[in-house]
């Protein structure tokens, strides 16, 4: 059997072995790794900076996930790393550029305007300028379940809030997408 194809508690068993924890982190890697980025990339738009925040997320998951307590899925845990990790660099980022929330959605919607790719007649591009405008919790709320389509109560885990938060933020965070869309 390919190491990839292991179920995640297989794997666990395997990192925590001295013979065959390089191998199996890198399973882990390639099982994980586009699911991540994707999840990264919506929160800090380019290219570069998820990668930076994906190399982070895994250099943090090499050093902890011997003391990974399996009380959560792997994949609920590497998300909420992801998560975290992102928020912090968007913070960061904020600190750094010493802007106010307003000019950050403003940058991060000028970041999306600015891929070569863009054409503000097609509709997952308006999408995607309208996610730029919504609050950071939103975004991510709305990201994690439009797009990784995760259930309520993994998000829930994921991010240590009620579902009844999440599910009244996904539902703000699709008005206002909605209004933006019909609006531009």
């Amino acid at each position: 059997m390919q190491v990839t194809s292991l179920h995640d508690n297989e794997l666990l068993t395997q990192f925590r072995q001295p013979a065959t924890k390089e191998k199996a982190f890198t399973a882990i890697i390639k099982k994980y790794q586009e699911k991540l980025y994707w999840h990264i990339r919506r929160m800090v738009v380019t290219h570069e900076d998820t990668d930076d925040v994906l190399q982070n997320v895994f250099i943090k998951v090499w050093r902890n996930l011997d003391n990974f307590r399996e009380d959560s899925q792997l994949y609920t845990w590497l998300y909420r790393i992801a998560t975290n990790e992102s928020l912090t660099f968007l913070e960061n980022k904020k600190r750094k550029a010493s802007i106010s929330l307003d000019n950050e959605a403003a940058g991060l919607e000028n970041l999306v305007r600015a891929d070569e790719h863009f054409d503000a007649n097609k509709l997952e591009w308006k999408l995607q300028l309208a996610i730029q405008q919504l609050p950071e919790k939103q975004r991510l709320v709305f990201n994690l379940r439009y797009y990784d389509e995760m259930p309520y109560e993994e998000m829930s885990r994921v991010l240590d809030t009620s579902e009844g938060a999440l599910k009244a933020s996904y539902h703000h965070a699709a008005r206002k997408i909605e209004d933006y869309i019909k609006n531009s």
